[in-house]
């Protein structure tokens, strides 16, 4: 009888969304802002992984999604160890000290790391962390292992000296920059430390402004247009860590470097925006409030400096939640990682944080995903990846997505979409937020939308009617290419669930689940009759569903 009862007010659900379709406005000649690529940046804490055999796969997959330079952020770039990787550690072995005290430097490993982005054509945002066994001052275990607390070991310590520590970000850069060129290392990015105001730092703030100091002025010495910056700290949500970044910034502002009594530095702001998800009443509840108000706080800081107000920001992890190495075995909340909601949340909050930064007036450029693969793990293990054993999850196709976005943001509106006030204050809680992010560039267009709710339950879907007005004058017809991830589509955890999830699946098995990790279209490509400067597209709209349609003319 509950069966029954339920299976009628879903189809009443169903026949009501029919009845009264979502209406979705797109105005083309109304251009609201640069498109950014925000979303070719990405990052991990096993550095080593990138010169592993999938490491090397889906570095070369992330080149191919963009048109537009794709950047890889990775810890562990100076930790001492043997190269061998595991969960949230890496090692580079870079720095020792030989019998008489003497610095010893050997690139051997870490350029194995960087001739695989090399290979790969992706660019490099250099993290400088952490602490080489023979620098540290710290006196802890230096390596903690997973499951232990990897932050607590003496790595994440300050330097027992900081004109020492200097000289290694000076050879490391000159390494860096004689082996790959100055053209190239230009254009990469090079950030000082990660999360300094938790225990990734053993120091106080003033010993980070010190650590930062020695770092930019050694890196500025040998490439004096190199681009660099932080703090890499974590959200300014709480009273902490706002404090932490508007300390750092007004030191950069208004002190000298510590290194050498000049001007500070400071070509990039950093910090890292995370949501919060949790179960209730035995499903996932997604936070994106969270991620979005800690980045709104954050660009309220930055908004106080009229010196930085146009500095770029990057968001150098900005995720659904904080650890990337912690499975759905380990946390039931990160069930989300593997089906369509991780992508659907993701389009929305690429929206929110455009929305965010221009409300406060300042310069956004990347949400990085802290987000990769992990070796001879399980399939669908359930930690934060782009790809599991080589086979693309769901997620990545956003990305996908994202990347045949081009030109400028237009104006959209939607019947259901719920205001980034509203979802500042509640999440989406309330009513699923159905609604759209627009481009427009000389001779295409591209709508992604989505139907999202923080809740992962089974819900009805929508129907979407999408009018795209301002199409060019002279454009009679334009090409929709229009391209879906759900349950159906771009979706490899469903094909791997219909084959009974094998953990060792055969090789036709696994050549499905590839093809099934690939971005895919709902339909084959269309014509469509421009009437009046107008196009009118009508879609159904799963929940937790993302599409993009794409127009060419």
């Amino acid at each position: 009888m509950r069966r029954l009862a339920i299976s009628l007010i879903c189809a009443a659900a169903m026949q009501a969304a029919a009845q009264n379709p979502v209406i979705i406005n797109v105005d083309l000649a109304k251009p609201q802002g640069a498109y950014k690529p925000i979303y070719s940046w990405f990052g991990y804490d096993e550095s080593n992984y990138s010169t592993m055999k999938n490491g090397r796969q889906l570095l070369t997959e992330l080149h191919d999604l963009s048109p537009v330079p794709v950047y890889i952020r990775a810890h562990h770039l100076l930790t001492s160890g043997d190269g061998v990787p595991e969960l949230k550690w890496s090692s580079s072995n870079v720095f020792t000290l030989d019998a008489n005290g003497k610095p010893v430097y050997d690139f051997t490993i870490t350029d194995q790391t960087f001739d695989a982005f090399q290979k790969a054509g992706v660019r490099p945002m250099v993290e400088f962390g952490f602490m080489p066994k023979d620098l540290t001052a710290g006196k802890e275990p230096y390596q903690v292992h997973y499951p232990g607390r990897t932050t607590s070991g003496a790595s994440n310590a300050p330097p027992k000296d900081y004109a020492l520590w200097g000289e290694l970000v000076r050879r490391y850069t000159e390494h860096l920059v004689q082996r790959y060129g100055k053209e190239a290392t230009s254009t990469w990015y090079w950030e000082v430390w990660n999360e300094p105001d938790i225990d990734y730092w053993h120091g106080t703030p003033e010993e980070y402004y010190k650590l930062y100091d020695f770092a930019v002025a050694a890196v500025k010495q040998v490439l004096p247009n190199a681009i660099v910056g932080g703090p890499a700290s974590t959200g300014p949500a709480s009273e902490k860590a706002a404090a932490f970044l508007d300390n750092f910034l007004k030191h950069c502002a208004n002190d000298k470097s510590a290194a050498n009594a000049k001007v500070i530095p400071l070509d990039f702001i950093s910090f890292h925006p995370k949501g919060r998800p949790t179960v209730v009443d035995g499903h996932v509840r997604m936070g994106l409030s969270n991620e979005l108000n800690a980045a709104g706080d954050g660009f309220k800081i930055v908004a106080k400096y009229p010196k930085y107000i146009h500095t770029p920001i990057i968001l150098s992890e900005a995720d659904p939640e904080g650890c990337a190495a912690c499975s759905a075995k380990v946390n039931p909340s990160n069930n989300y990682r593997n089906g369509p909601l991780y992508p659907t949340y993701t389009a929305a909050a690429i929206k929110e944080l455009f929305e965010l930064q221009d409300r406060y007036k300042v310069n956004l450029i990347s949400m990085l995903t802290w987000s990769f693969e992990f070796e001879d793990k399980d399939y669908f293990e359930g930690f934060r990846s782009l790809a599991t054993n080589g086979v693309d999850k769901p997620v990545l196709n956003v990305f996908r997505m994202a990347g045949l976005m081009s030109g400028n943001r237009v104006s959209t509106t939607s019947t259901a979409q719920v205001p980034l006030d509203d979802i500042l204050k509640d999440g989406v809680q309330h009513q699923p937020d159905i609604d759209a992010f627009a481009t427009k560039a000389e001779h295409e267009a591209a709508v992604m939308l989505w139907n999202y709710h923080d809740d992962d339950l089974p819900a009805a879907g929508a129907e979407v009617q999408v009018t795209l007005t301002g199409i060019p004058a002279g454009v009679h017809r334009v090409l929709l290419e229009h391209y879906r991830i759900d349950a159906e589509h771009s979706n490899s955890y469903t094909a791997w669930k219909a084959m009974n999830s094998p953990q060792h699946p055969t090789p036709e098995q696994y050549s499905k689940l590839q093809a099934a990790g690939q971005l895919e279209l709902l339909h084959s490509p269309e014509w469509l009759d421009v009437i009046d400067g107008k196009v009118k597209i009508a879609t159904g709209l799963p929940r937790q569903a993302t599409s993009l349609m794409h127009l060419k003319w």
